[in-house]
């Protein structure tokens, strides 16, 4: 068999485990031959291709990014984009795809097997939002990457006598900014699935200040206050109708110096989160999905992804993974706010 592998949305540690995994079984066991679509769904779009074969994944376990690129193409949003994918597919000899990413890109690999393309999904996001997977690789990292960002401002923010306020990614799920700011250890934790009051925000500095400490309060990009809307860049949109989210973290310092009368800092670590060398276990996850799909594809069990379900990784259905997203559950976030102020 001949099996492409693309990898789409935002670039993630462990992308390269997974791409490893499958050509080292693929290769190993199945003697399969492998093509390495380049730039997400814009490789079979545009039949942009790299050779993947043992010499040329060999070492690439501990390296971050993804070695095929990546890209947010939507070839439905495309004139005769799937049309395009098909053919070339075809073209090639490709008999599978394994695709790689997030609820965009397994968004369209869903839509895709039901035209008759075999799919095999791995879900990737550091956001850890994609349903019916217990974690996804990626998600892990961030929050270490979070973490020790954390642990180094609460130096500056003790220093200095201020709040600091970090801002962490998760346009809709608090998932980053809920496991960083209880490892981190912060006054407060405000996610995207629960809108929060300034006035609480600034009781619980002021409370933190009452102690002889200084307050660190995380933020996801996505968190809304009470009486107002999610922080936007522009009204601009992507591929998937997404638009660029920017500046709750510094507009919540300004309501926080405004309304305390103390000098706020804010911090926003964005691409620093999913940036360079995966954690231990995000390469074992990512190794574990990529041996798992390539099974998959060998046993014909197309329109499937991977998942982890407690310690096993198990096969979904494709389209389980974006009928809905996966947000924290708001027990969950009650948990931590005795941690608050």
């Amino acid at each position: 068999m001949r099996i492409g592998v693309l990898t789409g949305g935002g670039d993630c540690p462990g992308l390269n485990g997974v791409i490893r995994a499958v050509v080292r079984k693929g290769v190993k066991e199945y003697g399969y031959e492998f093509v390495g679509f380049r730039d997400g769904w814009k490789g079979p779009l545009e039949g942009l291709t790299m050779e993947l074969n043992l010499a040329t994944t060999r070492g690439i376990l501990p390296k971050g990014g993804t070695i095929l690129g990546s890209s947010r193409t939507n070839p439905f949003k495309i004139e005769n984009g799937v049309e395009r994918i098909k053919e070339n597919l075809a073209k090639m000899n490709i008999d599978a795809l394994i695709a790689i990413g997030g609820e965009d890109t397994l968004g369209v690999a869903t839509k895709l097997d039901s035209l008759g393309v075999k799919v095999v999904g791995v879900p990737k996001t550091i956001d850890n939002d994609l349903n019916n997977t217990d974690y996804t690789f990626g998600f892990d990292t961030s929050v270490n990457i979070a973490m020790e960002a954390i642990d180094r401002l609460h130096t500056t923010a003790e220093s200095h006598h201020r709040p600091l306020v970090v801002e962490v990614m998760g346009r809709h799920a608090g998932w980053i900014a809920l496991h960083a700011g209880i490892a981190g250890g912060a006054a407060a934790i405000l996610i995207p699935e629960i809108k929060f009051s300034v006035e609480k925000v600034c009781a619980w500095v002021e409370s933190r200040f009452a102690d002889g400490f200084a307050p660190l309060i995380v933020i996801a990009e996505g968190a809304i206050p009470q009486d107002g809307d999610m922080k936007v860049k522009d009204q601009t949109l992507d591929a998937f109708g997404h638009v660029k989210l920017s500046g709750i973290g510094d507009w919540l310092a300004s309501e926080i110096e405004s309304k305390t009368g103390r000098e706020t800092r804010c911090t926003v670590l964005g691409h620093i989160q999913r940036g360079g060398s995966p954690s231990a276990f995000d390469r074992v996850l990512s190794t574990r999905f990529g041996l798992s799909a390539i099974s998959a594809v060998a046993e014909g069990d197309f329109g499937k992804m991977v998942a982890l379900h407690g310690t096993k990784i198990e096969r979904v259905p494709l389209a389980s993974a974006t009928d809905k997203l996966k947000v924290v559950d708001p027990s969950f976030y009650a948990e931590s706010e005795i941690f608050f102020g």
